[in-house]
């Protein structure tokens, strides 16, 4: 399948080129690698099929896998669903569509983080799933309440650190990260990632804005450098000894494991990964890779049977072999390398608070002086 800068897009282009030139964390939705943050939309090409062409379906992907090509070309072997996609960071995407209103071809949109979603729903460019569809395969967490998207995939935020400097126990819990016996020795990204809104969002929701807040403090308090580069410069900063504790989403560091380049294995190698819990007897902080219908979707039937074939074992194990992202139905295996992870539970914190709660950790973040 070739891929090409498509006919669609030119769609938007504006719009594009403002979400390019804001402040947010490139990084943040395009999962650290040379492609996605190059942030350029990428399209099929299709010079014959129009939007909303029988059997031709559009998706809207903030990810950025070679793999996933697999994945769509397995659903067309399966289906004869002809697959056509865009990708570029979510917050482009979520520009792009504003821009093309009710022309918007897309049929689907993926993104990695709830919070991302939530801004696609907020901005009213999704619509409600079948009732019903979906019950009877994920757990109810995995649902958005009103319907508007469902995870696909689980990823985890937690901590690597090295085990030669700090014990397990000082970072077991995330108040820990706040205490002053770990000052000038954290590693982090900026706060306007979305992972890291997304944690605060559940922080506020589970502590309280006040504790958030001490929180989010003592974080900058500890902080060996300004927040810069994702999740993978993070833990290569732990390895390099410039800090001891990075926070990081779980597949960086399961990948770095796995990758084939001995610089990636040894960082990785020197340290280990924990999933910290928000207090004694909770969970820890699980978020997802999701799907919405998009509001003007042309192909609705054929958006809801890719959302179906996604949640079957095949479907699963294209999303997350590479990724490193955790399964969301029972009976998959899972990829390599996730046997190195810690066992975890879920906490019970509804996914949509973590954009509900959005604007309230930046504000957060933002008066802690966390850049």
């Amino acid at each position: 399948m070739k891929l090409t800068i498509g006919k669609y897009a030119s769609v938007g282009l504006a719009a594009l080129l403002v979400a390019c030139s804001g402040g947010e964390d490139t990084a943040a939705m395009s999962e650290d690698n040379s492609a996605a943050n190059q942030e350029s939309a990428t399209e099929t090409n299709d010079a014959a099929a129009e939007p909303g062409s029988n059997g031709t379906l559009r998706i809207y992907s903030a990810r950025h896998y070679d793999s996933d090509k697999f994945m769509y070309e397995a659903f067309e072997e399966k289906t004869g669903i002809r697959v056509l996609y865009r990708e570029a960071g979510a917050n482009q995407l979520l520009e792009t569509m504003k821009a093309e209103g009710e022309n918007s071809p897309a049929d689907l949109i993926i993104a990695s983080d709830a919070g991302a979603l939530w801004r696609f729903e907020d901005a009213g460019l999704t619509q409600t799933l079948p009732d019903g569809e979906f019950e009877g395969v994920l757990q109810e967490r995995l649902i958005e309440p009103a319907g508007q998207w469902v995870g696909l995939a689980r990823r985890i935020r937690g901590v690597a650190y090295d085990p030669e400097r700090i014990n397990p126990d000082q970072v077991d819990q995330w108040q820990d990260l706040a205490d002053p016996s770990l000052e000038g020795e954290i590693c982090v990204r900026s706060s306007t990632n979305i992972y890291n809104l997304s944690l605060m969002a559940e922080m506020v929701e589970t502590w309280g804005p006040e504790k958030a807040q001490e929180w989010a403090d003592g974080v900058v308090a500890n902080m060996a450098r300004s927040p810069q580069g994702g999740d993978t410069n993070q833990i290569e900063g732990v390895a390099a000894g410039l800090c001891s504790v990075a926070i990081t989403n779980h597949y960086y560091w399961v990948r770095m494991l796995e990758s084939s380049a001995s610089s990636d294995r040894e960082a990785a190698e020197a340290t280990e990964i924990i999933f910290p819990t928000f207090g004694e007897g909770e969970g820890i902080h699980v978020n997802i890779t999701g799907v919405a219908l998009a509001k003007n979707a042309k192909n609705r039937d054929a958006a809801i049977e890719f959302i179906e074939f996604l949640l079957t074992p095949q479907g699963q194990r294209l999303l997350v072999d590479e990724t490193k992202e955790i399964p969301v139905i029972e009976g998959v295996s899972w990829p390599d390398g996730l046997d190195a992870i810690p066992d975890f539970e879920d906490s019970e914190t509804p996914l949509d608070t973590f954009g509900e709660r959005q604007a309230e950790a930046q504000r957060i973040y933002d008066e802690a002086g966390w850049n």
